[in-house]
């Protein structure tokens, strides 16, 4: 057990409601969707945005300069492929082409600086990728140096600046370093302890290596340790399952984030290396599901929503029970009012009513940049429409219910005219228990809160025009 002296651990665990499993109801719900880490959903971002459209929507958005920014960087480089990764990456072991990618994130990160003159302190930062461990030390303080020098950076005990690490990259003496350059949250890539699965997935790493850098995390003063566990990889089992949940309970961190493995070789080419036939089976997945849901909640972690955990006393769980959570493309956050700037090949922005994504491969990228342009490759404005339903989805996904008095309708509207087929619709989920519905709000029961996409689909009016037109693509993974 790591030394962690929080009350969750001396058994005082404040009361808070548990999320419940119905197999039945999982069952017979689950379908295709999307995640929702923005409305509209990246898919539906058109190749005609371009930079300008991005420096009107910077322009819009200064009117909410007492807002802090929240910056993302994208570093896409990893050492070795694992299997079953979806997210945009590099497989490289020549270090060098850091070097050249570090330059143009510069020129990208004065162009964007330049824009947010004035109101460019930084609340939130996150380094994804990728590996952001890639980079060493010194590129690493290089990178940050030249972020702090464009933006001001709130001090550390009220940012939150966290780093996604791969345990295999990095050794206690690099995590005292990570602290020491300003990161004070961090994120491990665990997947599962088995090392039948592990080598199944390439992603082989010991139980003793992972310990080892959470308990530098702690001793470093890492404020926030988060872990990401996967269920439905090949060869698990609910017995591997359950020996994974156990060692990750009893190592403590603040947050863990369990997701479904989706298998879809279509569109992630490394996922057709994994051998189908080594795939647990639905019932297996649903029985893993429950598992990680009885051992979580009798550990006591409260569950955020959308695979998340956390301790009753964490940030996170902290802002929901305050109503202050929200959601993004870096997952669950406490800086609602952020507008998010992402720098990197293939990163998404999220500012003033509009969200943008850059070049997705390196020549793209290196090219905008050559010519004195913001990289951006594609993106999307938002209508008052989109806006409306984005504000409500957003809600659904944090806060579990909705009073429709305090949605922004349209003047001399009310909701159930703005939104009558959908409650129709919810009254059919209604039906099936996963929430309640009354004349003036509508709150999500516990049963229902794994479910929670599935009650969001309904007020997702560009999934209503392809549910015209067919099943829901199978670029969307199941809500469960």
């Amino acid at each position: 057990m790591l030394n962690d002296p929080s009350p969750s651990r001396r058994g005082v665990i404040p009361l808070v409601p548990q999320v419940e499993f119905d197999a039945a109801l999982v069952r017979r719900m689950s379908k295709n969707g999307p995640r929702y880490t923005s409305y509209p959903t990246a898919d539906r971002f058109i190749p005609g945005f371009g930079p300008a459209d991005y420096r009107a929507a910077v322009a819009r958005s200064r009117g909410g300069m007492e807002h802090g920014l929240s910056l993302y960087v994208h570093i896409p480089f990893c050492a070795s492929l694992c299997y079953y990764c979806g997210c945009n990456k590099i497989i490289t072991q020549d270090r060098t082409k850091s070097v050249q990618y570090l330059q143009y994130l510069e020129k990208e990160t004065e162009l964007q600086a330049a824009l947010f003159a004035g109101r460019n302190r930084v609340e939130q930062l996150h380094f994804g990728g990728g590996t952001p461990t890639f980079l060493d030390d010194e590129q690493m303080s290089n990178l940050l140096a030249g972020l702090r020098a464009r933006f001001r950076f709130a001090p550390d005990e009220k940012g939150e600046y966290s780093i996604e690490v791969d345990p295999r990259t990095v050794s206690a003496l690099r995590i005292h370093t990570l602290r020491r350059q300003g990161f004070n949250r961090i994120s491990l890539g665990i997947q599962d302890f088995d090392p039948n699965v592990q080598r199944a997935v390439n992603r082989v790493q010991s139980e003793r290596q992972i310990l080892h850098v959470m308990r530098a995390a702690r001793s470093a003063g890492f404020r926030s340790i988060s872990v990401d566990l996967i269920y439905g990889l090949p060869l698990q089992t609910v017995q591997t399952m359950s020996a994974t949940l156990d060692k990750v309970i009893d190592a403590n961190p603040d947050r863990i984030a369990v997701y479904n493995y989706a298998h879809l070789p279509h569109l992630f080419k490394s996922q057709r290396l994994i051998e189908s036939s080594q795939l647990p089976s639905p019932e297996a997945k649903l029985e893993m599901l429950g598992l990680c849901i009885k051992k979580l909640n009798e550990a006591g972690y409260v569950y955020i929503g959308m695979d998340h955990f956390a301790k009753p006393e964490d940030d996170l769980a902290l802002a929901q029970r305050e109503g202050r959570l929200h959601r993004n493309f870096q997952g669950y956050s406490t800086h609602a009012n952020a507008d998010m700037v992402a720098l990197g090949v293939s990163s998404i922005s999220a500012v003033g009513g509009c969200y943008s994504q850059n070049e997705k491969t390196l020549a793209a990228y290196y090219n905008r940049l050559d010519r004195g342009e913001l990289p951006i490759a594609r993106g999307i404005s938002l209508n008052q429409e989109d806006l409306l339903r984005r504000d409500i989805i957003g809600r659904l996904m944090c806060d579990f219910e909705l009073d429709f008095d305090t949605v922004a309708l349209p003047e001399g509207l009310s909701f159930e005219q703005c939104f009558a087929s959908e409650l129709e619709q919810l009254r059919q989920l209604e039906e099936q228990g996963l929430l309640s519905v009354s004349e003036r709000s509508m709150k999500v029961k516990m049963r229902g809160r794994l479910l929670i996409r599935n009650i969001c689909m309904v007020f997702d009016q560009y999934l209503s025009a392809v549910r015209m037109e067919g099943p829901a693509p199978l670029r969307y993974s199941t809500t469960i």
